[in-house]
């Protein structure tokens, strides 16, 4: 049986602090309901749900779960042996998946964006939010970062629209009705899980049939067998893409040397305006494709558009420049797959500089271990590479991949690859070697992005 929320209750969210879970409590409690929840650690955003009134125990204890709380929320990052959703389970009290919570939040909004794919999902959320602002339809907003024009990953809207994520990861986005779906890219990843490459295309799939025949599906062109996607769909779909063919294209692309893009974009062979667009790479131009394809099913105009996306700068660690120390210039990005790896070194070429540095934090064993040959060829743009060692999540160390192994298979390649495990070790190996007009990339889904910081700071 289905799980609904209801009225008056007391929900307990379980790792309340992660940026989606964080942004769903809030939601909740703007509404009325009586929130609390836990995290391991106190962070700004923590501390932000408090200044809200919302109780944020520190520390997984099963003592937290009181009688009073009629519903549990819940990630797939939460282990079975988790003390919190065992004394839940052991009360009989309901337990939500975050992925059915979000879907019963977006269910009630007649014009809702979910944005799909293995890459991208944080920057084309925040493109299509940027759109919608611009044109002045009070969206809610919930996104996989801080988005810098609300200051937040939560914007709570008055009106019809709302914009979210949607993760593949355990099928969560199978949850999601969304007016406008959209499909960035399909990789394998999250293996653990899928186990197959087929497996995610099927579930991808079963993400476009839950699109209603009103709504509209948003597809990346460069899919490979895209008519295996879209078949027997309720809704129409339009692809985007930068080559010929795609409903809507980019043309007359520019990349200007300080990483801007400007190009123009055609839609079934017509011209639709100019984008000036903030962000470097390739992969932000399809990005922007699908957020003004998206925009443009719900009735934005060209003009708006254009102003969304020129006013759009980049997310918290999506290609962000933090610095510059000595001449040397210090970006952090959150791509953990090798694809997004290929395409930010790819990116950050365009910009003006000497030497690339790319100081990568695996995430996770098992995508290290299930990608490990990709990841090994994923450094063809840099110069010199640091490999830290692995952000674990969620997992334990089996033994069986490690850093060292990683940076040992990258030198085989004929790229200079080291491992170097420890934080204070690498900041101090940077100053040592970095020169001046260098760039200095940190990459990685984990925290990484301190090295750059302490780099800057050392």
């Amino acid at each position: 049986m289905t799980t609904k929320l209801k009225a008056n209750q007391h929900i307990y969210f379980i790792g309340i602090g992660g940026i989606s879970m964080s942004g769903l409590a809030e939601i909740l409690a703007n509404r009325g309901y009586r929130i609390s929840g836990t995290d391991i650690r106190q962070t700004p955003v923590t501390r932000h749900l408090e200044s809200l009134g919302i109780t944020v125990h520190i520390g997984h204890q099963a003592e937290n779960i009181t009688d009073e709380i009629s519903l549990v929320v819940y990630t797939a990052a939460i282990q079975p042996d988790n003390p919190e959703l065992q004394a839940a389970k052991a009360k009989g009290i309901p337990l939500m998946e975050r992925g059915q919570l979000l879907g019963q939040i977006m269910a009630e909004y007649p014009h809702s964006v979910a944005v799909a794919g293995t890459h991208g999902k944080t920057t084309t959320t925040s493109m299509v939010s940027e759109i919608l602002l611009a044109a002045e339809k009070d969206p809610t907003i919930t996104v996989g970062g801080i988005l810098p024009t609300i200051h937040s990953n939560l914007k709570i809207g008055h009106s019809s629209y709302f914009v979210a994520e949607a993760c593949e990861y355990f099928d969560s986005f199978l949850r999601f009705h969304p007016f406008v779906g959209v499909i960035l890219n399909l990789e394998s990843d999250h293996l653990d899980y899928f186990k197959t490459l087929e497996n995610i295309r099927r579930s991808f799939h079963k993400f476009a049939q839950q699109i209603p025949e009103e709504g509209m599906l948003i597809l990346n062109q460069a899919i490979e067998n895209t008519a295996e996607l879209t078949e027997a769909l309720s809704c129409p779909f339009e692809t985007f893409g930068l080559e010929d063919g795609a409903d809507w294209q980019a043309k007359n692309i520019v990349h200007e040397t300080d990483g801007t893009n400007t190009f123009d974009v055609y839609y079934k062979d017509n011209f639709f305006g100019s984008i000036h667009l903030n962000v470097p790479g390739d992969h932000n131009i399809a990005n922007a494709l699908a957020s003004v394809a998206a925009a443009h099913f719900l009735g934005i105009s060209p003009e708006d558009c254009q102003k969304g996306l020129r006013h759009f700068s980049g997310t918290d660690r999506r290609f962000q420049r933090k610095g510059e120390k000595n001449g040397i210039t210090v970006i952090d990005d959150y791509a953990h797959h090798p694809t997004e790896i290929r395409a930010a070194l790819a990116a950050a070429k365009k910009i003006q500089h000497h030497a690339t540095w790319c100081v990568f934090q695996p995430h996770t064993y098992s995508r290290t271990k299930f990608l490990f040959e990709e990841f090994a060829e994923a450094f063809g743009d840099a110069d010199e590479i640091i490999i830290a060692d692995i952000y674990a999540a969620r997992e334990t160390d089996d033994g069986t991949v490690s850093a060292s192994d990683l940076a040992q298979r990258i030198a085989k390649t004929g790229k200079s690859a080291r491992y170097v495990g420890d934080f204070a070790a690498i900041v101090q190996y940077l100053n040592t070697h970095c020169q001046v007009g260098d760039l200095l990339m940190t990459v990685g889904a984990g925290d990484v992005y301190k090295i750059g910081e302490n780099f800057l700071h050392s």
